[in-house]
């Protein structure tokens, strides 16, 4: 009895019909990716949207906003307020979503069939995905978006497998609800998303899946989590409906229109990740093994077609890569155990260029943070163009000091406008240590935001005032600092006939 109890146990079995979990390799891939983002987060100040998500979430918390449902800025506020002002907490949780996306890809490799080796594959192409690299320690929706994404697909991909096997556990379909619904509150993409899952699954199966009645309790359960944010759109005249508009007429300056989305939509993938998605793709599409889950694939493809067609962003598509990219990995798996292919070596190098890849877009993204304003003034609303680094505390010190020059009866009267929203959010965001009044915008979301009220009379503005020269007496500029600031004073009218006539999405 005493030599059974010192002799070494044997593992627990794995969960029928799935290979033992690859924890150390996954763990520790996912751990490094964790750990390299962390020690980039203090750096660089906010990006664009970051600054966005912090204003919002801090100084204009709604259930909605003009471009993306609450639930962004309302972590990033968190955040804030667990530690105001600190850079690397606030990014905590895009850092943890990014980690757990390397891992969830490599439990995707595991319900598809995969071994040790397959779900490390797996894992490390998804660690080195060039978006996830680039945006993997930002607070903004799309960050958190392809862990959501995938997370979906893996309780399908769950469920259609324990289906095969004569056991489905229909508590997937409630779960898949839950997450579609958070979805829902963090951006309104994941819709398409579930237009092209139903249309898939009507046209390859699995079809029984609609007659399950937990299938529609979680899609009742997903429709009363996102009551909020739907009821303040339809409120506001569904203006989410008009940023279509905006993303394509954008498009080709942040990514080379529909044929530079088509390219960068597979490269994003990173150098690993391409190749896998692609394979895998094809594996989804062709191979027997793999038919239960031929929807996937066809959503895939619905939507690579969807987002050309439309200019949309490049970035749009990033959660369903960890489908693939599983899929592929389990291919060349079975490639080894059938000895059809001599060239294992071969990933090695290929891992190594994409690391190399991965770190550089890494170190890109504290120079895009660090020059966020003025990338955002030479490529979008304003008219001057700047290439200046102007972060969120050199601009609120730089209108703060506008606004403390400016007489104390006059101050009282005086709010600060930012002509667009990112100027605003920069200022917000950076306004913390310095004396600032109230922040407006008539840009994006900011627009929708309340308007100055009739007290206001006189506005220094961030920026270009171009808009607002109709609307007052005298323009004068008072800041030649990286950015702009003018002094605008004798309003023609009240706000309530000016700011109809100033908003612009």
């Amino acid at each position: 009895m005493r030599a059974e109890l010192l002799s070494p146990q044997p593992a627990p079995p794995a969960e029928p019909g799935l290979p033992p979990l690859a924890k150390w390799p996954v763990f520790t891939i996912a751990g490094l990716v964790a750990a390299a983002q962390l020690a980039f987060s203090p750096f660089g100040g906010f990006w664009i949207d970051e600054a966005y998500m912090l204003a919002a979430g801090k100084h204009h918390l709604d259930w909605g906003y003009v471009d993306q449902p609450p639930l962004a800025p309302l972590i990033a506020a968190a955040m804030d307020w667990i530690a105001p002002g600190s850079m690397l907490v606030l990014r905590l949780p895009a850092v943890l979503a990014t980690a757990a996306l390397v891992v969830l890809t490599a439990l995707l490799a595991r319900e598809f069939g995969g071994d040790r080796r397959a779900q490390a594959l797996a894992a490390g192409a998804g660690a080195t995905g060039l978006w996830t690299a680039l945006v993997g320690h930002w607070i903004t929706p799309y960050t958190f978006e392809p862990l959501l994404w995938l997370l979906l697909t893996w309780t399908l991909v769950r469920w259609v497998r324990l289906r095969d096997l004569g056991h489905p556990d229909d508590r997937l379909l409630l779960l898949f609800g839950v997450l579609l619904g958070i979805n829902m509150q963090l951006k309104f993409q994941v819709a398409i998303l579930c237009v092209a899952l139903l249309s898939s699954v009507l046209l390859v199966g699995p079809r029984d899946v609609l007659r399950r009645p937990k299938f529609w309790g979680g899609v009742g359960i997903a429709a009363v989590i996102a009551v909020p944010t739907v009821l303040w759109q339809a409120l506001h005249g569904w203006p989410q409906l008009q940023m279509g508009a905006v993303v394509a007429e954008e498009s080709p300056m942040l990514s080379g229109g529909r044929s530079g989305t088509a390219v960068t939509m597979v490269l994003y993938a990173g150098v690993a990740g391409a190749a896998l998605f692609l394979f895998g793709l094809w594996r989804l599409l062709r191979n027997p093994e793999l038919r239960s889950y031929r929807f996937l694939a066809i959503t895939t493809l619905l939507l690579y077609v969807f987002f050309v067609a439309t200019a949309a962003r490049p970035y749009y598509l990033i959660g369903l890569y960890g489908v693939s990219i599983a899929a592929g990995a389990v291919g060349f798996q079975r490639r080894r155990e059938s000895r059809r292919t001599r060239f294992g070596w071969t990933a090695w190098p290929v891992y190594a260029l994409s690391a190399a890849a991965a770190g550089y877009m890494l170190s890109v993204s504290v120079a895009l943070s660090a020059a966020a304003a003025g990338y955002m003034m030479s490529v979008s609303v304003m008219t001057t163009s700047m290439f200046g680094v102007p972060t969120a505390d050199s601009l609120a010190r730089a209108a703060s000091a506008a606004y403390a020059a400016l007489p104390p009866a006059q101050r009282s009267r005086t709010a600060v406008v930012g002509d667009s929203y990112v100027i605003a959010a920069m200022l917000e965001a950076g306004g913390a240590q310095h004396e600032l009044p109230e922040v407006f915008s008539p840009h994006r979301g900011y627009g929708y935001f309340p308007p100055p009220t009739e007290r206001i009379e006189t506005v220094l503005v961030v920026g270009d005032s171009t808009a607002l020269r109709q609307q007052f007496a005298e323009v004068r500029q008072v800041g030649n600092g990286e950015v702009p600031i003018w002094l605008c004073t004798g309003k023609r009218g009240t706000w309530a006939e000016i700011w109809p006539q100033l908003k612009s999405l």
